[in-house]
């Protein structure tokens, strides 16, 4: 069966943005800076980000690299510290003059990463070679752009694309090939303003020059250009200057008058009941929000800024809905309050899930009964997998620790004890012990999360096998787990909340008496997948477990793909997984499957879980691919 097409299959490296993160970071030490992917390199302070490009992709390992870190020294050490924010202003307002905006910002954007470039390489000689690769594939490729524009007769890309490889040619350009007659002329002009481009010390300077060459060109170039090679980001510098953030966009201005509450004593608080019409002379003019009132002058409260809440968006379509009322079952009545008391807890902003989820929010389910088709599909898959289930559990049994039963001392047989003092004080002395000896359970607990997300639709079968296999092997070891499938409900994921649906078919407290595992076969697709989230949530989970070995399991297919996470997704689940090694909890992805896989979905599996990963085609290889890999965790927990 074939997957959904995919007209976007670029993935992102997850270790590599971590890396790229924590070199940003340092560089600029501020350490809620982070990195991101976009079409063009750039800073954006206001928002704390280093974006870095796409030119870099496509290359060989070594030269996308250093093409990366290069954008990152560029922007975090280099515009950050060393690039004046107002004169950058000044040109993008000379800018909007001319006919050829576009090529004025882009040369004045080479011209200045040539300024600064200079400046980061004297600072910190380490980062020679980056941009020693950066110019070196840049060259090569505005070499092939002049040729592709010269040749197309596009004049105004294929003069940037020359005057490019100018600033940067290792050696004098003598030639100058024919691109316009008008442009022709201006030749010795121009090659006489772009060589002062190496002596500029500020960004004035880097401006200057700009704006002698656009003026001469303002008049002999009839066309802007059409690509767009650099990009100078007209609002964020505006920002940037003026100092805003998010914060500073909210409304602050005060009130007309300047009265204030008088406070009274305790007890003494007197209360007023008064209608509250919905006109006021402050809104005299009608508007078409409902119920909304932006009032210019009142009293301030003397309640504590700290004490107080700020308003929800939403909740002035509570007014229309308060009146209405029907009859609800206690059922509905609990998941509703359970819904709003984990969006509750999930808004306060602590960001124990991760930045990318602070909207999201747990609905926990619990399996219903089991229909006699799930019992019937939960007999064949246990049939089919009954000699691999042997196989697996001595594994288990193999390479999991057994708990240990404590000494036991006072006893009338067994080892003689060194406090021999009650044999000569006591009638019926207990002067014996016995030393601690291996429980024949297992000391140890798994977590089997499975995603259930449309992408799962043609591995659903297979992975359910698995998850029969694991179960019933863990249930005859009298292995406590838990088996759960997450999945994103798309429908109702807004702006403001994404709800995470996570089922529990196998609870940890029966899943070792549990009769009923015909219950794995209610995990069905469904919509998008939150993978960060749902492992977080799974982790503080088994965080309480008592048990010394911790296992995560998580079957999926490792494409993250919900509202809001498309581009983020692979990197905070990769967080997710790492926060969970670190508190003692050993994550591994199983990914079954009855077809080829193909090689991009490896690279993504990997990116996230590391070399903790098992791709398997068939069940039955499950065991043998498991034990290796389950023996080096161990390992690796000691």
């Amino acid at each position: 069966m074939q997957r959904f097409i995919q007209f976007n299959d670029e993935n992102i490296n997850s270790f590599q943005l971590m890396q790229l993160i924590d070199l940003a970071k340092t560089l600029t030490k501020e350490k809620e800076m982070t990195v991101e992917y976009s079409p063009s390199n750039y800073l954006d302070v206001p928002e704390k980000t280093i974006f870095v490009s796409h030119f870099w992709d496509h290359r060989s390992a070594e030269d996308e690299w250093q093409g990366l870190i290069s954008d990152v020294y560029l922007r975090g050490e280099g515009s950050l510290n060393h690039s004046d924010v107002k004169e950058i202003n000044r040109f993008i307002a000379f800018t909007k003059t001319l006919s050829i905006p576009s090529f004025a910002k882009q040369l004045f954007m080479v011209i200045e990463d040539l300024r600064v470039e200079e400046i980061v390489k004297l600072k910190r000689a380490g980062t020679k070679k980056a941009f020693s690769t950066r110019r070196r594939l840049y060259r090569k490729y505005f070499e092939s752009q002049l040729n592709v524009h010269l040749v197309k007769g596009v004049t105004t890309d294929a003069l940037f694309n020359l005057l490019y490889l100018h600033i940067f040619a290792e050696t004098p350009v003598a030639d100058w090939p024919d691109i316009h007659p008008e442009v022709n002329l201006a030749k010795p002009y121009l090659t006489q303003q772009i060589e002062r481009s190496h002596d500029v010390k500020t960004t004035a300077d880097v401006a200057s020059i700009c704006r002698n060459v656009c003026e001469v060109l303002d008049e002999l170039l009839r066309k802007d250009m059409l690509n767009e090679y650099f990009h100078l980001p007209e609002k964020t510098m505006k920002d940037w200057e003026e100092g805003l953030t998010f914060d500073d966009l909210k409304r602050k201005d005060p009130l007309i008058n300047d009265d204030a509450e008088k406070e009274k004593p305790d007890g003494e608080e007197e209360a007023v009941e008064e209608e509250f019409k919905s006109w006021h002379r402050e809104t005299e003019e009608k508007g078409e929000s409902f119920l909304q009132f932006d009032l210019e002058a009142g009293t301030k409260t003397s309640i504590q800024a700290d004490a107080a809440r700020e308003g929800d968006d939403q909740e002035q379509a509570l007014g229309s809905v308060q009146g209405s009322t029907k009859k609800s079952s206690k059922n509905q009545f609990d998941q509703q309050e359970v819904e709003r008391k984990l969006e509750e807890k999930n808004d306060g902003g602590s960001g124990q899930y991760g930045k990318d989820n602070e909207q999201a929010y747990a609905v926990f389910e619990e399996a219903g009964p089991s229909s006699a088709d799930d019992h019937a599909h939960y007999q064949i898959y246990r049939k089919d997998i009954t000699h691999y289930q042997k196989k697996l559990q001595k594994m288990i049994e193999k390479t999991l620790d057994h708990k240990k039963i404590l000494p036991r001392t006072h006893l009338v047989k067994g080892r003689l004890s060194k406090k021999l003092i009650p044999f000569f004080t006591d009638e019926q002395p207990r002067v014996f012990y016995k030393k601690n000896e291996e429980s024949p359970k297992i000391d140890a607990t798994f977590t089997l999360l499975l995603d259930c997300s449309a992408s799962m639709y043609d591995k659903m079968d297979e992975t359910k096998k698995g998850l029969v296999l694991f179960h019933e092997a863990l249930k005859s070891i009298q292995v406590p787990h838990e088996i759960t499938g997450f999945w994103e409900d798309a429908a109702k994921a807004g702006s403001s909340k994404y709800p995470s649906h996570l089922k529990t078919v196998i609870p940890y407290d029966q899943s070792i008496y549990s009769q009923n595992g015909a219950a794995i076969m209610q995990l069905q697709p469904e919509e998008d997948n939150r993978d960060g989230y749902a492992i977080r949530l799974m982790t503080e989970r088994l965080v309480r477990r008592t048990e010394k070995q911790k296992f995560l399991l998580v079957f999926s297919d490792g494409e993250p793909a919900a509202a809001d996470y498309s581009q983020n997704g692979i990197l905070d689940t990769h967080e997710a997984v790492l926060s969970a090694r670190k508190q003692g909890i050993q994550v591994m992805n199983v990914f079954l499957s009855t077809s080829e896989i193909p090689e991009s979905q490896k690279q993504i599996i990997q990116n996230i879980y590391g070399k903790y990963s098992l791709f398997v085609q068939d069940v039955q290889e499950l065991p043998d691919v498991l034990f290796p890999l389950l023996k080096r965790l161990l390992i690796k927990s000691i």
